[in-house]
């Protein structure tokens, strides 16, 4: 193949067991070093104690066709899911080592890398195109930009699925960093048409506007909505890659608050330009499409993404105040900052009348959910015991995980207690559960069979939790969104 004048590689080896004396390089690894004649072996033994776990070492000079060589160390050869864990370990091995190397010669600004595949193609390409990201769009100083390629043959179309993985998270990542002014919900739903543009055979896209929604009686949303100048749009996005299937769509549902102030229930200043990704779900449903539709996934999907900001004014509503969702329930909105299951119970309203095989809500919804789970997981909370042995699934194939949380009556009964209406937008027990109070008022407006919320605040950014991201708005859980349709595609 062509090879770039400066061409970087990442090379994988194992931890060598106790009873071998000689490095274990990966297939790709020992070929090369057969290559140079055993001095990579050479170089690692006298750089060095014998590489850890994402640890890394870069050589120089071994090859003319790659000048510079990092040496990743993979851990345990061999091992597979950890019940612990609720993770493959060696795939996310593979995604925190490559990520590593991979960054390291970025720091050297070699523009282009070939990647071992470390016996898993799609993980090593997704751990490449994660870790190379990096949001600079406003900056005068850009990182190099870095192509990576797979280094031989080892299954060229696992690579290409784990670049739209890849793809498919940093945008969402893309969508969540970009500043609120960049990423209004016009230019929100305008970005996303650009996106499926190259599929229009297979996707149909609708951006609703503000008369849309009050003629489908979304009281709800728009109460939300009525604070800002920017006007609210409902965008709904269609991509049908099985046409003939006579089962009912996966329809997807994210909030798509795109600047959450607070409302009059104003937010501390601290930390308010990181609301900017309020709209987290949202952009992992659209991304989840879009991955889709570049994969040819043979499965029906519906995006629904209720999009608007969440701002304080004269028009703003009030604590206190009442409003009417679109299935006639009414709403006692005690905290405008409890403003995304407002948005939501609409969508999901609205959801139902697709038919859905599978309904399915993310949403950076409660800080309770950080408090409970911190960043290593989604909350999922389901009616479904089929549908989270989906999800579950998929989040272990993918390393995003997901835990199941609670939908007991006891916190229904919190919410569905409010003095003026039907309901309150907030458990009658203040601190106490939130991001379980805040399920079970959206539960409240559905009746599919199959329905799950994934309350994905705890999530939202990366400080150096996950190896293979770079500190900032994460993309979660994109990934194992795109995995479980891939899954309900090929399930009975």
């Amino acid at each position: 193949c062509f090879l770039f004048p400066l061409t970087g590689l990442v090379l994988g080896v194992y931890d060598k067991d106790k009873d071998e004396g000689s490095i274990r390089f990966t297939d790709a690894g020992a070929s090369f070093d057969k290559l140079v004649s055993g001095k990579l072996t050479q170089m690692l033994s006298i750089s060095g104690p014998p590489l850890k776990m994402g640890k890394s070492r870069v050589f120089y000079g071994l090859h003319q066709d790659f000048p510079s060589v990092a040496v990743v160390g993979l851990g345990k050869k061999g091992v597979g899911v950890c019940g612990k864990e609720n993770w493959d370990i060696c795939r996310e091995n593979i995604r925190a080592a490559v990520s590593v190397g991979c960054k390291q010669l970025q720091d050297l600004e070699i523009p282009h890398v070939e990647v071992d595949s470390c016996g898993d193609s799609q993980s090593a390409a997704e751990g490449a195109v994660l870790s190379l990201f990096e949001y600079d769009e406003f900056k005068g100083k850009k990182k190099i930009h870095v192509t990576p390629q797979l280094h031989g043959s080892a299954d060229p179309g696992a690579w290409e699925k784990g670049v739209l993985y890849g793809d498919g998270q940093n945008l969402a990542r893309s969508l969540m960093e970009a500043p609120a002014n960049h990423v209004t919900p016009k230019l929100f739903a305008d970005t996303i048409e650009q996106k499926l543009s190259p599929f229009s055979d297979r996707v149909m896209i609708h951006k609703r506007p503000k008369s849309w929604i009050e003629s489908e009686q979304m009281g709800a949303f728009l109460s939300v909505s009525k604070g800002s100048e920017e006007p609210p749009i409902f965008l709904e996005v269609h991509y049908t890659g099985a046409p003939d299937s006579s089962k009912g769509p996966l329809v997807l549902v994210g909030k798509g608050i795109t600047f959450d102030s607070g409302g009059i229930s104003l937010k501390s200043s601290s930390g308010m330009d990181a609301m900017r990704a309020d709209m987290g779900g949202a952009a992992s449903v659209c991304s989840t499409i879009v991955t889709a539709a570049a994969l040819k996934l043979p499965v029906n999907i519906i995006g629904l993404t209720p999009l608007c900001e969440n701002m304080p004014s004269g028009k703003a509503t009030k604590p206190g105040d009442v409003v009417h969702a679109k299935n006639g329930k009414t709403i006692q909105v005690d905290n405008t900052d409890a403003e995304g299951r407002l948005i939501l119970a609409d969508a999901l309203c609205y959801a139902h009348s697709f038919n859905p095989r599978a309904l399915v809500n993310a949403a950076t919804l409660t800080g309770a959910m950080n408090v409970a789970l911190g960043s290593a997981a989604s909350g999922v909370f389901t009616n479904s015991d089929w549908l989270w042995d989906q999800l579950y699934k998929a989040s272990v194939i993918t390393g995003d995980r997901v835990w199941r949380m609670p939908l007991f009556q006891h916190y229904t009964r919190q919410v569905t207690e409010s003095a003026l209406a039907d309901l309150n937008n907030i458990g009658k027990y203040s601190g106490s559960a939130g991001a379980c109070t805040a399920a079970a008022f959206l539960q409240e407006f559905v009746t599919a069979s199959h329905w799950a919320h994934l309350d994905i605040a705890g999530v939202m950014t990366n400080k150096d939790e996950v190896p293979y991201l770079r500190k900032g708005m994460s993309g979660r859980p994109t990934r194992t969104l795109v995995e479980f349709a891939a899954g309900l595609a090929s399930e009975p």
